[in-house]
């Protein structure tokens, strides 16, 4: 059951729900009674994304151009804006991407969600082949509108030896949920898995990892950051399988999140499961608040309360966002937590 057969069928009876382990808290059947109609073409200007002119832009579901997968051949290094943007009030739409990067090549995809309506229900598929060797940083910034739902999947398949990297900076919506599942060969292939989560008033962000590691000698870093304020919503679902046989394993994922005020939430779970015996794995998971004796320190030097909060919180995410590698793409997330915290 998942959103994109929903609006594919139009039966909510298709939504996920809270009986749906992996969705027990974004429920969408109990939140969507009726789907709404189908998001209408849309010809009109939507500006320039978070990073720059886009190379593809997606706009209620439509691909604007002839392409209709991105590919980067064998040996080719491509950087590319992409963009899926929601332009109709009250509507709904989906559309799924094929994403190739052959034996050899590099691709560095700097990917945004829109909201440029109210109330809209958006749902993108991206499925990702990496070949042998192969390179992709994927950054994902989301700029939902708050009463919007909203849902990215991402499936990813490595190729011996390929590396993926890759940092979500969410925002949240009424419902978001960024998912990204990763078929894992080990044999030299190395997954680097970020995630940022900045919610204020009624916003709800879910980002769940599902890592498989299938052969020998595999690698997976994972660091997910999250604050949340207000009565806002941050959900964290990790789970990283190391398969019989995948021996040499070295997986490790941590969850680290800030609660700002007492009707806010958080709710995570990181999981490990192994079936390999030679493996280095671990996880780990603190929620609390921010340090009241750093805070103090930092208002006895004259700087106000709500910047000295603002301060410690931009430094405990910006550990995740000085791992992006692209400048321009750590420069706009760098602005994006800025900007966030200064509201």
């Amino acid at each position: 059951m998942t959103l994109s057969a929903a609006i594919r069928t139009g039966d909510v009876a298709q939504l996920p729900g809270k009986r749906d382990e992996d969705w027990r808290w974004t429920d969408l059947r109990g939140l969507i009674r009726v789907l709404p109609p189908a998001s209408p073409a849309f010809a009109g200007e939507v500006g320039e994304g978070p990073f720059g002119p886009a190379e593809l832009t997606i706009v209620n579901g439509q691909l604007r151009g002839e392409a209709s997968a991105l590919i980067v051949p064998a040996g080719e290094s491509r950087t590319v804006r992409l963009r899926f943007v929601s332009a109709s009030a009250g509507t709904s739409h989906g559309v799924h991407l094929g994403v190739e990067v052959a034996d050899g090549a590099s691709l560095i995809l700097l990917e945004s969600y829109e909201g440029r309506a109210a109330d809209y229900v958006a749902d993108a598929v991206l499925t990702v082949g990496l070949g042998e060797g192969a390179s992709l940083e994927r950054i994902v910034l989301t700029d939902d509108d708050a009463g919007a739902v909203s849902v990215s999947t991402a499936i990813v398949t490595l190729g011996f030896g390929a590396r993926l990297h890759q940092t979500v900076l969410a925002g949240g919506a009424k419902r978001q949920r960024i998912e990204t599942r990763v078929n894992h060969p080990g044999h030299g292939a190395e997954v680097r898995l970020d995630g940022v989560y900045l919610l204020a008033g009624q916003r709800h962000a879910d980002q769940t990892t599902v890592v498989t590691h299938e052969g020998l000698g595999g690698v997976t870093d994972q660091l997910t950051k999250g604050v949340v304020r207000d009565q806002a919503r941050g959900v964290f679902q990790g789970r990283i399988v190391v398969a019989e046989g995948a021996d040499k394993t070295d997986a490790r994922m941590g969850h680290h999140a800030l609660i700002l005020s007492e009707r806010a939430e958080v709710d995570a779970k990181p999981e490990l499961e192994i079936y390999a015996d030679d493996v280095a794995c671990a996880h780990g998971n603190t929620v609390g608040a921010l340090d009241e004796d750093a805070l103090f320190y930092i208002r006895q030097r004259g700087v106000p309360e709500a910047e000295a909060r603002a301060l410690l919180t931009e430094a405990f995410v910006g550990e995740v966002v000085e791992r992006i590698e692209h400048e321009a793409a750590r420069a706009a997330a760098a602005a994006w937590v800025a900007q966030r915290l200064g509201g």
